[in-house]
């Protein structure tokens, strides 16, 4: 039986590789449209926050110190913000605006602190006290970023004002500019740590990569399983049922051819998307058992087209329907995990889901972490396959 199947798909490969046509669904495609997907959405999902922020410190107090010194200078320690001081309201407002001309100077600042003249004093005194942000109309996330750092400043000053105040109440003694100082420059007495867990995200290149392959496979494997109905259409079929082969063998030649078609496509996408964008797929071992089973999902899925199918014409456009409603509720084109909610949810009833999930959970942990999606990916085979199973043997009957 096995040695049959075998002929059977080493026929079925010739003619493929002789058509072309399976090298351009199952390679060229996918590979030119990760390529251009990358191109155009890389930049949106890899932005990261760098500002360069201008400083007019007029005071020279110990309050403004605070502002300049630790809270933007914290930032610039941690490579958040560039800071850039300047003598005067207008070097900083002149600044601000170039960063809006194209044609200005190459020196800029995406917005502007400007702290007055005894803006210390005051603010350690009951009067009110003001400090100026300057944003360019319109500005983007980094203006918005300096008025909530302003803000969040004001805040901290209003905190230390009634906490002086309240000293003062208690008959605490001491000088209440002094004072104001001390009560800012003390650590917080409730810190929060934020601790980043192992990323289980691919990076832009690996996802469109990854969702382009799993998409185009499905259209990919369609070549060996309808490959009966090309042998009905031709006439073929009916020498190959009078020949001395079981039907079994027929379908499992089909099956094979389906199966190499699948595997052989991922891996030249996963080598050449590696050399060729960067993308990374994570451990091999891990790739390889979700590209096999996912292959072997695909497979299922087609085969069930093709068991009812009653032209290969006809299942080629069942198939392309399917396939694209799969490919979008498995979140092939764009990362619908991060939406949440219902659809988030929906891509589980998907093989492509399960894929995109377990190279997932490979990129941000270890082989183990993938055993759900490579379970998952089995179960749809083994319950499609066994469908399209009876299926097609009932279309091979005599």
């Amino acid at each position: 039986m096995m040695k049959s199947a075998f002929t059977i798909a080493a026929k079925d490969m010739r003619e493929r590789i002789r058509d072309r046509s399976a090298f351009i669904l199952g390679i060229i495609a996918p590979l030119g449209l990760a390529a251009i997907f990358s191109f155009v959405f890389n930049p949106i999902q890899d932005f990261e926050f760098d500002a360069t922020y201008a400083v007019a410190d007029q005071d020279g107090g110990p309050i403004a110190a605070v502002f300049v010194n630790e809270v933007l200078g914290g930032m610039e320690r941690a490579g958040i913000i560039e800071v850039v001081a300047v003598d005067s309201v207008d070097a900083a407002t002149a600044l601000v605006e170039a960063a809006s001309d194209p044609f200005g100077s190459e020196e800029s600042a995406d917005a502007a602190f400007v702290i007055p003249t005894g803006f210390s004093e005051v603010v350690q005194s009951d009067r009110p006290a003001a400090m100026e942000v300057i944003v360019n109309e319109g500005g983007g996330t980094e203006a918005s970023v300096a008025v909530s750092v302003a803000d969040g400043f004001a805040s901290q000053l209003d905190a230390t004002r009634l906490a002086v105040a309240t000293t003062e109440h208690l008959g605490a003694s001491g000088d209440r500019a002094d004072a104001g100082t001390r009560f800012l420059s003390l650590p917080e007495a409730v810190g929060i740590t934020n601790v980043t867990t192992t990323v289980k995200q691919l990076s832009g290149n690996t996802f469109y990569a990854a969702g382009l392959a799993i998409f185009f496979l499905f259209f990919t494997v369609q070549f060996g399983v309808n490959g009966l109905l090309d042998e009905r259409n031709t006439g073929t079929l009916s020498r190959l049922l009078a020949a001395p082969i079981k039907r079994t063998s027929i379908i499992l030649g089909k099956a094979i051819t389906a199966f190499v078609l699948g595997v052989v496509s991922m891996s030249i996408l996963v080598v050449a998307t590696t050399l060729l964008f960067g993308a990374d797929w994570g451990n091999p071992i891990g790739v390889l058992l979700l590209i096999v089973t996912g292959t072997m999902a695909a497979m299922g899925i087609m085969a069930i087209v093709a068991g009812f199918a009653k032209t290969a014409e006809q299942a080629g456009n069942f198939a392309g329907i399917i396939g694209m409603v799969l490919g979008f509720l498995g979140g092939t084109f764009f990362p619908i995990a991060q939406a949440g909610g219902v659809l988030a949810q929906m891509r589980f009833l998907t093989p492509h889901g399960w894929f995109m999930q377990g190279l997932g959970d490979l990129a941000g942990g270890n082989l183990a972490d993938i055993v759900p999606a490579v379970v998952a990916l089995l179960a749809f085979a083994l319950a499609t396959g066994s469908i399209a199973l009876i299926r097609l043997r009932k279309g091979l009957a005599p």
